[in-house]
């Protein structure tokens, strides 16, 4: 699925050009003010979000401090734009959390560029998390309050890692948080739905004791969820592109060589 773009101006004609110009590789949401975009953030998953300054009621410096202090946005960058060129304009944007500011007039091109930009680089992370098996979930927080989330998120289950019932509506018990927010908010910092991310936490955890080298492989399949040894072999394959015993060997090859390289 294209990715979704949240586009913020109080001009129509602005609002159309940058649709136009966005619409080939991206799925595009429009606003004409901060009030109604932060209704659509309320139902929307949006993965960025572009933004006039100079808008009245709520600029956009307000609007983007809004979206960074709300913790159901907080995860989605935000690019400013503006013809206002002076040095403290672009330092206050930046202070309320803006990811990227680009002065009027600008190039397209440029804008794409930038937009690509911050969306691969954060793919990059995500793709990391869940294709290596040391990788710590809180690897993929921007913000502070993000990393505050997933790492409650991970305490809830890594507690609950051998429950088969380990989902989103547990989760979401758990959190305190309604199912659809929840779902929002995983789907937004992880691009995984919550049941994914149970499942890929599982394999993690299970990597984690299999380097432990003191388990049986059925009964780390029965300490992390699973219903059997064979659901389990298959599933950590499919996520790690190995099986456990091979990320086993070569977890103690790699010790292996640390140890002689240490000595």
């Amino acid at each position: 699925m294209k990715p979704v773009i949240l586009i913020v101006d109080d001009q129509k004609d602005i609002l159309e050009f940058l649709s136009n110009q966005l619409l080939v590789s991206y799925n595009v949401l429009t606003s004409l003010s901060g009030k109604d975009a932060m209704g659509i953030l309320d139902k929307e998953i949006v993965h960025l979000i572009i933004s006039d300054i100079m808008m009245p009621h709520m600029d956009g410096l307000e609007f983007c401090q809004l979206i960074k202090s709300n913790f159901d946005t907080s995860h989605i960058p935000v690019i400013l734009l503006t013809a206002i060129k002076t040095l403290e304009t672009k330092i206050e944007g930046l202070e309320f959390g803006a990811d990227a500011y680009i002065e009027k007039p600008f190039s397209p091109k440029y804008l794409r560029a930038q937009i690509s930009n911050l969306l691969t680089n954060r793919n990059r992370l995500k793709e990391f998390f869940v294709t290596s098996p040391s990788a710590h979930l809180k690897s993929i927080a921007y913000t502070k309050s993000d990393e505050q989330f997933l790492e409650n998120l991970n305490e809830v289950i890594q507690k609950n890692i051998k429950n088969q019932e380990l989902y989103v509506q547990f989760l979401a018990k758990s959190m305190n948080m309604s199912r659809a927010t929840l779902f929002r908010k995983i789907k937004g910092v992880c691009n995984l739905t919550p049941n994914e991310l149970v499942n890929v936490s599982r394999l993690k955890r299970a990597a984690e004791l299999l380097n432990q080298g003191c388990y049986k492989m059925f009964e780390i399949a029965n300490m992390v969820g699973f219903t059997s040894q064979h659901h389990f072999a298959r599933s950590f394959h499919k996520q790690f592109n190995m099986t456990p015993t091979e990320f086993q060997l070569k977890s103690k090859r790699l010790d292996q060589h640390n140890n002689e390289s240490a000595d």
